[in-house]
């Protein structure tokens, strides 16, 4: 049997859609936004989503580099791309996670990123939802 423990809750208000506004409960988050390309000077939900994934993303590595016994360089980064599309039955999400692993042996850093696709809870929610590239740069 397994036991689930919420370990955090975002709470997030947002008015005005795309071209609105979000504040998260906490005050920790407040933001403009608006429509990708448009004439606001906002953030959008695409953004925001990519530097959610690439934040979890880089922590699931260091926990995969950690059971691979592997340490990760001081110099990760990850450049995430999400893409907005339409196509004739609707709009649809496609995302790239570029990761850099400076220093680290490229079959070691494809481990640790392979382990982290399988760590990482945005991996998990998009997993066969919207395709997914993830690159060792």
């Amino acid at each position: 049997m397994s036991t689930e423990k919420v370990l955090y809750t975002a709470k997030v208000h947002t008015t005005g859609g795309r071209d609105g506004k979000s504040r998260s409960s906490d005050g920790r988050l407040e933001v403009n936004l608006s429509t990708p390309g448009g004439p606001g000077k906002g953030t959008n939900p695409e953004q925001l989503f990519a530097a959610g994934w690439s934040a979890c993303f880089e922590g699931a590595m260091a926990r995969a580099a950690q059971q691979l016994k592997v340490a990760l360089p001081a110099d990760t980064a990850i450049d995430a791309e999400v893409d907005l599309n339409l196509a004739d039955n609707g709009f649809f999400l496609r995302a790239r996670l570029n990761v850099s692993l400076p220093g680290l042996e490229r079959e070691v850093a494809q481990r640790v990123v392979e382990a982290a696709h399988q760590i990482c809870p945005y991996s998990k929610a998009t997993r066969s939802n919207i395709d997914v590239a993830i690159n060792v740069v």
